[in-house]
Formats: structure tokens, C-alpha cells, sequence
């Protein structure tokens, strides 16, 4: 199916403040759902301590990360009380679980997580700007990934539509709001971490405080980071930027496109890249970014075009996978796409891998 084809689907909505808004993602939730959620969350931290790889600092570490957010971020740490009480999870598991890419830096090699993902934005499509991304990550998350809409109080920029997975705050993933700001992100390992915002708590609080991109870098600029990953933005005006997020301060780079995979382009940030090279994701991530060059550096791509490129594979030695296939049932693949078509105020989803053509529309509300 394509995108002229994508059947109109409707966002379930999560009203109230954050820690309603948490509660409500459980809401309905059988018990399945309830064991898969788990499986995807506090079962992987679980896990990182049967490994006994953390040591004292690393959990220093967490307790400081824990602490600032609680004073930086109370309504992304209300969020993701409500969401432990509406699962039956213990908080402080979840918040670990959201640090998972960093103790993957942290945790003396561990391996912990196949996160992946290819990015971009283009400003200057005929189709008006959008935000594009394939998540790429390890089978946990098949069947917990959810789009809802998010209204609320602490919420200034007409509520917004967020990707992500049951157990997880707002825009894990990726989001746009009705002001026309959208975001994703791409995780980059990091060999220095600080006590700071981590990703994937900013990024909820920019699509909830922010209306254009001008507005996103100064809110990143003023801000501590923990460092590691990427943020790719656009808005309604056509402006784009590609955020790498260092520990000692974001990099970023403003352009009519802007694309990023799974490493530090930068050339500040290009030590700081931890690869882990026992995976897929890593192995292949420049070999993406050399696709995304090839295609994003010529005429600009419209809506349609965009999802050929999300659903592009690796014919050659020099075509980067953009679609992920698992060769075993533990690789990392794509699990679902995105386009945020930011001038018609519609996200266009594809569960699974998008080479498939089951392509759905939700609608922001007017």
C-alpha cells in the first residue's frame, strides 16, 4: 500500500495531566499486554544486574540522574510514576530501563540493547517539510509500540502526537505537535556521560514547550546533557537541524535537510562514538548514513519518495540497509516507520518493516 492509499486510523487520546496521562497508557491492558510490557522494560534491567556489570559509580550515576530529573523534569518523573502505578512496575526500574543506552556505554561492554535507527528531515519538499525515521530495535518492543495524542496542563503547544512504547514516557521515540514542530532521534553510543537531561525525557519536553525549531536549540543550548544520541527536527517554516548530543554540549548543524544514523558526525564528537561492533546496528550505521547522503544530497524528496527511502535495503556493497531485516530471531530490525507530513498535520505510520507497503495515517486533531 502506498502513502496515497494509507488507511486513516484515529490516535487514542491521554488527557489530564502527566501523571494521568502516564496511568492511562495501561488502561485496557490485559494480561498479556501486561507480561509484554514487562518483557520490554524492567525485564531487560533485570537483566543488566543478573550480569553483575554495574559497578558503585555507575550506579552513583543513576541516583544523580534520578535526583536532577526530579528537580529539572517533574512532569516527565510524574509521567513515568503514572506510568509504573498504571503497570504495576516499580518506578525506579523504569527510569533505569530509560537509561539503558547509556549503561550500555557505562556497564563494561555489556550488551544491552540493539537500538538503532536511521533519521532525516527535509525543509524544502513539495509536499512541505516532514520528519522521516525507521526504528530500529531488538524484538522486546514488537507489539508494545503505541501512537497516542497527548493533551494536557504542561502541555503549551496544542497538545501533540507521540510514538512510542507502552512503559515509556510520551515521545520515546518520536513526535509532532499541533504548532508543526517535529522531532526523532537516533541513539549514538557515547563514551562520556554527565548528569544531565537524558534524551528521551528532552525530547518530550520539547514537543510539549516548543513551536519551531529556533525555539528547540535555544531550549537544548541552556541545558546539561547526559550525551549520547541525535535529535532531527523540522517545522513548519521549512527549517531543519540535526542535534548531536555531547556531554559537554550539543553539536548542531541547521540546513534545508538534515539526516543522521548511529554515530557522531561531528568532527568534535567523533571520538566520543562507542561502538559496540557485535552489532548489526553498529556495524552498518555508516554505511546508512552514506544512503541517506546519496539521496538527500540531489533534488528534494516528496512524501512519497520519503518512505521509498525508509524502505530502501542493501543491493550492493555500497547501499546501506535502511530497511532492517533480523538474520536471527535476536537481531535488531525495523520495527516500525514514521513521516510527520508537518504541512497536512498527519503522521504517516508503518508497523513492521516498511518495504512491506501497509502504510496507516493518523490525523492531528483540528
Amino acid at each position: 500500500m502506498r502513502l496515497a492509499r494509507a488507511s486513516l486510523l484515529q490516535a487514542p487520546v491521554l488527557s489530564g495531566d502527566a501523571h494521568t496521562r502516564g496511568r492511562l497508557q495501561a488502561e485496557g491492558a490485559d494480561a498479556a499486554l501486561l507480561a509484554k510490557v514487562r518483557n520490554a522494560t524492567i525485564a531487560r534491567v533485570e537483566a543488566l544486574h543478573r550480569q553483575g556489570k554495574l559497578t558503585a559509580d555507575q550506579r552513583a550515576y543513576l541516583a544523580a540522574q534520578y535526583h536532577f530529573h526530579r528537580e529539572h523534569d517533574p512532569d516527565g518523573m510524574a509521567e513515568l510514576k503514572g506510568i509504573a502505578k498504571g503497570f504495576g512496575l516499580p518506578e525506579h526500574a523504569l527510569f533505569e530501563h530509560l537509561h539503558l543506552g547509556t549503561l550500555r556505554d557505562l556497564a563494561s561492554g555489556a550488551i544491552l540493547t540493539g537500538d538503532g535507527c536511521s533519521a532525516f528531515a527535509v525543509g524544502d519538499s513539495p509536499d512541505g517539510p516532514f520528519v522521516a525515521k525507521n526504528r530500529d530495535f531488538s524484538g522486546t518492543h514488537l507489539g508494545v509500540q503505541r501512537l497516542f495524542w497527548h493533551q494536557g496542563p504542561d502541555i503549551h503547544t496544542g497538545g501533540m502526537l507521540c510514538l512510542g512504547s507502552l512503559g515509556s514516557p510520551g515521545a520515546y521515540s518520536s513526535g509532532m505537535n499541533a504548532a508543526g514542530l517535529a522531532l526523532v532521534d537516533t541513539q549514538i553510543g557515547a563514551r562520556h556521560h554527565a548528569v544531565g537531561w537524558l534524551r528521551y525525557l528532552a525530547m518530550t519536553r520539547i514537543i510539549a514547550s516548543c513551536k519551531t525549531v529556533a525555539e528547540a536549540l535555544d531550549w537544548l543550548r541552556v541545558r546539561p546533557h547526559a550525551g549520547g544520541g541525535a535529535l532531527i527536527l523540522a517545522d513548519a517554516t521549512g527549517a531543519t537541524a540535526a542535534i548531536e548530543l555531547g556531554a559537554r554540549g550539543p553539536v548542531i548543524r541547521k540546513g534545508a535537510r538534515s539526516w543522521n544514523t548511529n554515530h557522531f558526525r561531528a568532527p568534535e564528537l567523533a571520538q566520543e562514538t562507542l561502538l559496540q561492533d557485535s552489532t548489526v546496528i553498529d556495524n552498518n550505521s555508516a554505511l546508512r548514513l552514506d544512503a541517506l547522503t546519496a539521496r538527500l544530497s540531489g533534488p528534494p524528496p516528496d512524501l512519497a519518495e520519503a518512505a521509498g527511502i525508509l524502505s530502501l535495503h542493501r543491493d550492493g556493497p555500497e547501499t546501506g540497509p535502511i530497511c532492517q531485516h533480523p538474520s536471527t530471531a535476536d537481531d535488531t530490525s525495523t520495527l516500525s516507520s514514521v513521516i510527520y507530513a508537518i504541512a497536512q498535520k498527519r503522521v504517516y505510520f508503518h508497523d513492521s518493516n516498511p518495504c512491506a507497503g501497509n502504510w496507516h495515517r493518523f490525523d492531528l486533531p483540528q
